[in-house]
């Protein structure tokens, strides 16, 4: 597993397993089996309404807490100082955590100054309980006010982010702030499964056209965070590290 050193000095595994729409039994059951494969990086949400099952699972397995990166998330509707505090003490409840390893804003909120929240964050990371902070699905002038508003490193930007919708520009400026791009939804929510260009690519490398679409961002050296609820692909989406795309193959899917 590949890790990209954060600008907090925290490093963070450039695959994890996403868990956006896993509840319940079910979500439990997915994560003990990918832990039980090797993910340590497990991306989850207070909107998600899975943090409790999170918590057990991974209690249940009883791994230790300093193998696991694990990343919450506030929602937008709780994005003033005293309502960031309230939901991340709800996070942590259900979690079962004294900490997580990065704090992101969900998504922006055009009704709350951002000084407001990145006040609470700074509290939360003063407090001891996150190592890291970020945000997620911000624009580029978002991105630059947040780097002027938080004392803290802003340490990554989760936006959508795929091989059939690329935001390169945002990418880029966001690469020139030391802020890496992890990728929600890095399979069009299964769509590229049946790509006609990923699979002719992947049947030259013995792989599947979501492998291929996986390897496309980490060369990219884009963090990225598939959701799977079956064992197969849960391992199917391991297997990108030992292989790589040529140049080639790399341009052939640069904004297609």
């Amino acid at each position: 597993m590949r890790n990209v050193k954060l600008a907090s000095g925290h490093e963070m595994p450039m695959l994890g397993l996403g868990t956006w729409r896993l509840k319940g039994k079910e979500c439990e059951r997915v994560i003990k089996t990918a832990v039980e494969l090797g993910y340590t990086h497990i991306d989850t949400a207070w909107m998600y309404e899975n943090q409790r099952a999170v918590g057990k699972a991974l209690r249940d397995i009883g791994i230790d807490r300093d193998k696991l990166f694990i990343t919450t998330k506030i929602w937008h509707t709780h994005l003033k100082h005293d309502d960031v505090l309230s939901q991340f003490d709800v996070c942590i409840r259900d979690l079962q955590m004294d900490y997580v390893d990065l704090l992101l804003i969900h998504w922006p909120s055009d009704s709350v100054p951002f000084e407001e929240t990145f006040a609470a964050f700074q509290e939360i990371y003063d407090s001891g309980k996150v190592k890291s902070i970020g945000i997620s699905n911000f624009s580029i002038a978002q991105v630059d006010r947040a780097c002027e508003i938080s004392d803290l490193p802003i340490c990554t930007n989760q936006v959508e982010y795929h091989v059939r919708s690329q935001k390169e520009e945002l990418r880029v400026h966001c690469e020139t702030r030391n802020i890496p791009i992890t990728a929600h939804r890095p399979l069009a929510v299964g769509n590229l499964s049946d790509d006609r260009e990923l699979t002719e690519i992947g049947d030259r490398h013995g792989k599947t056209a979501a492998q291929v679409a996986l390897r496309w961002l980490i060369q990219k050296d884009i963090i990225t965070i598939p959701k799977s609820g079956s064992e197969p692909h849960l391992r199917e989406n391991l297997d990108i590290f030992e292989w790589q795309l040529t140049d080639k193959e790399m341009q052939a899917l640069e904004n297609t």
